[in-house]
Parts: C-alpha cells; sequence; structure tokens
C-alpha cells in the first residue's frame, strides 16, 4: 500500500487510492470511489460509491461525501460540512437513480457545517464560509456567506480578500499575484 489507513477505517473492494493519502479513524470508503494523491480524511468520514476526488483534498473530521459529488485538486472541506445529492428526498421513494453532480473546482475551500445542495457547481480558488448554504452555482474567486449564501467580495489564491480598484484591477497581499475583474468574472493575470 502506498498510502496510511488507521486499522478502524473500513475500505471497500474495487477503490482507487493515490500515494501519500492518509485515511483517519472510523472513515467507511465505499466501492468505486477514487482517491487521489496525498489526500488527507478526517476521523468519521464516508466517502460513497462513485465519489472522485483529485489530489491534496483535505477532508476535516465528520465529513461525508455523496455519490455524484466530484472534488478536483488541492480542495478544502471544513469539519462537518455537508454534501446533499438528491433535490426533493423522501424515505420512502427511492431515487438511488437521480443523484444530482456537483462539482467542486480546484482550490475551493468550504468551511465548517456549510451546506452545498446538489447540482451547484463550486469555481476555482471560491471561498465558502461557516455555516453557508449553498443554493446556487459559484463563481471562480468568489467569497460566500450566510443563508441562502450570498457573495460578499472576491478572494485570491492564497485566501485574502481581493479590493479591485477603478480600473478592475487588485492584488494579493502575501503572493503578490495580480487579478482583474471583468464582466463580473475574476482571473489571474500571468505571474
Amino acid at each position: 500500500m502506498d498510502y496510511f489507513a488507521h486499522e478502524t477505517a473500513v475500505i471497500d473492494e474495487g477503490c482507487t487510492i493515490g500515494k501519500g493519502t492518509k485515511i483517519w479513524h472510523f472513515c467507511h470508503i465505499m466501492s468505486n470511489s477514487t482517491l487521489g494523491e496525498r489526500c488527507n480524511v478526517g476521523q468519521n468520514c464516508v466517502i460513497s460509491p462513485e465519489v472522485i476526488l483529485g489530489n491534496n483534498v483535505k477532508i476535516q473530521n465528520n465529513v461525508s461525501i455523496y455519490s455524484g459529488v466530484v472534488c478536483e485538486d488541492d480542495v478544502f472541506l471544513g469539519p462537518s460540512m455537508v454534501f446533499t445529492n438528491i433535490m426533493n428526498p423522501r424515505s420512502a421513494i427511492v431515487r438511488r437513480d437521480q443523484y444530482t453532480k456537483t462539482t467542486v473546482r480546484k482550490g475551493a475551500s468550504i468551511g465548517a457545517n456549510a451546506t452545498i445542495v446538489c447540482g451547484n457547481d463550486l469555481g476555482m480558488y471560491c471561498f465558502i464560509g461557516a455555516g453557508a448554504v449553498i443554493t446556487k452555482a459559484v463563481k471562480d474567486y468568489a467569497l460566500m456567506v450566510g443563508n441562502p449564501a450570498k457573495q460578499i467580495g472576491w478572494i485570491s489564491e492564497h485566501g485574502h480578500r481581493l479590493d479591485f480598484d477603478k480600473n478592475g484591477s487588485a492584488h494579493c497581499i502575501e503572493s503578490k499575484q495580480e487579478y482583474k475583474l471583468e464582466n463580473s468574472q475574476v482571473s489571474k493575470t500571468i505571474d
């Protein structure tokens, strides 16, 4: 094995787990899920069948990732955050063939206790605040808070607020990277 799994973790047959990944206490990795390299799965997590995680995905304690969710590289999932995968669940009605896909793009961070309603993709490097409830698609670099979540600004790849000048330019105080705001979309200029 090129990965670490705590002795209490349950890993079903048919999973693909990348080199350097760590799976901690009381986790269940279900069949046909894919975990990339250098992922970290905190205590008491469930990864359902067909879930795909890219490289370097960090999952904090008590997170369930349901079928239909794809997380690209460098995604952060905060403690006890929640994904859904059916729009109209009912206990007495089986809807396993109606899972709605949700994609979390590269570098996105989701805060503790946030809820992501299925079918709402999260853009690259977006930041979802603790306790936020996402009910619509989120743009790249957007900073989202509240219930229902509203965009309150923009954030850099390093996690700093971006303040755009009248020309639509901003820079990250840590990385010194430059960003451009045009037509309500943010892009990073070439380093």
